[in-house]
């Protein structure tokens, strides 16, 4: 996938989608058509495997985030990971969806890239999650 999409492109894309995702955020209605937007859209997209296979956690910090249960990221790595998802599900394609066979696939790339970019952030968070007790 990387062929498709460079680092450097995705986080142009996703630079394009900042001040929306800001709005979102503030806008929980809005954020919420997002996140189960997002939820709908991963089970759409075919061959995800593992290159989306951290999106779920993605979701959950975010509403953890807004929730001000979790509050140990940054906000721009929050817009950050917004902006993947207003690109995964509203986004100009960079190759249109309904192209056969890779039409998703600057969808994943993206995603994807977005996903590793705040691979720090997911693995602390799940760290947070594991330390938990259930009662709270």
């Amino acid at each position: 996938m990387s062929d498709i999409i460079d680092k450097e492109k995705a986080q142009e894309v996703l630079g394009n989608f900042s001040a929306q995702a800001e709005k979102v955020l503030d806008d929980e209605g809005q954020l919420e058509t997002i996140l189960k937007g997002a939820e709908d859209r991963l089970k759409t997209v075919p061959n995800v495997g593992q290159s989306l296979s951290r999106l779920p956690l993605m979701l959950s910090l975010i509403r953890s985030y807004i929730a001000k249960e979790y509050t140990n990221v940054s906000p721009k790595v929050v817009i950050s990971m917004v902006s993947a998802l207003i690109y995964l599900l509203k986004g100009k394609d960079l190759i249109p969806d309904k192209t056969p066979l890779i039409g998703y696939l600057d969808d994943i790339a993206v995603t994807g890239i977005a996903l590793k970019l705040v691979e720090k952030e997911l693995d602390d968070y799940s760290a947070w999650r594991a330390q938990r007790s259930p009662d709270e």
